[in-house]
């Protein structure tokens, strides 16, 4: 691989203190079982990264890391200046990060509304603005806001819970493969809809499976293998990498 192409795992990453979030030598897993083993990532303010790999290469596993969900077992995961590393979820949302995990991420016996108010359950009151603005990026909840989430579509239940995961506006949105389970005709629109989300200043880091798309709209991308990182560079120098087409893009 040529110096031009994608740079590889061992490039210097900028300081911690110039990024939104920091992720430096992170060893991580569940229990017992370390599946991360000295990942490095970084996203800055603003900035659209996403993460792909094989599968069990430990992508879901460092979204789930940066909030809270794995055993910290090594490593250092800093968020605007300071270190989560071993914060609880319910702390870290407080921080500005919001997730939306890849599959249950909604209330299925809760109304569209009662979803998006879940969303802010941290705050004394449900800030009425903050719905208005919810409905107005996604028109399809307020027309279904009475319905219960478990009977809306694939599409419509990632758009809630990208919803409720912006009803506390946070600095950094976490999206675990958002496109799984969509029909084809509907990837693009979940696409255009997380740009839009990125383009309104929101920092966005996606474990995305059709990683060619994906790589096309980001800023930055990770390639993660075995739990480490592989490759890392801008979305379109990854795209036309040799190496990175051939082993995993489809070529």
């Amino acid at each position: 691989m040529s110096p031009e192409a994608s740079r590889s795992a061992d490039v210097a990453l900028p300081d911690a203190g110039e990024s939104l979030l920091a992720v430096r030598d992170l060893d991580a897993g569940y229990g017992d079982l370390q599946v991360l083993d000295g990942v490095d990532m970084d996203v800055a303010d603003g900035e659209y990264v996403v993460i792909v790999g094989p599968n069990g290469a430990g992508k879901s596993t460092v979204m789930k890391s940066v909030f809270g969900l794995t055993t910290h077992m090594g490593g250092t995961v800093t968020f605007d200046g300071g270190d989560i590393s071993r914060r609880r979820p319910d702390e870290i949302i407080h921080e500005g990060i919001g997730y939306v995990p890849q599959s249950d991420n909604v209330f299925g016996t809760l109304s569209v509304r009662e979803n998006l108010e879940m969303g802010a359950y941290i705050l004394d009151s449900v800030p009425e603005a903050r719905i208005g603005e919810i409905y107005d990026r996604f028109p399809i909840l307020e027309e279904r806001a009475t319905q219960k989430a478990g009977t809306l579509s694939g599409g419509q239940r990632q758009m809630l819970a990208m919803g409720r995961a912006l009803m506390l506006d946070p600095d950094l949105l976490l999206l675990d493969e958002p496109s799984a389970g969509l029909a084809p005709d509907l990837v693009t629109e979940m696409f255009d809809r997380i740009d839009g989300i990125n383009d309104d200043g929101t920092a966005v880091l996606m474990v995305e499976q059709n990683a060619k798309e994906a790589l096309r709209r980001c800023d930055r991308g990770y390639v993660l293998v075995q739990g480490g990182n592989r490759y890392q560079d801008d979305g379109e120098t990854l795209l036309a990498d040799e190496n990175v087409r051939r082993e995993f893009l489809g070529g």
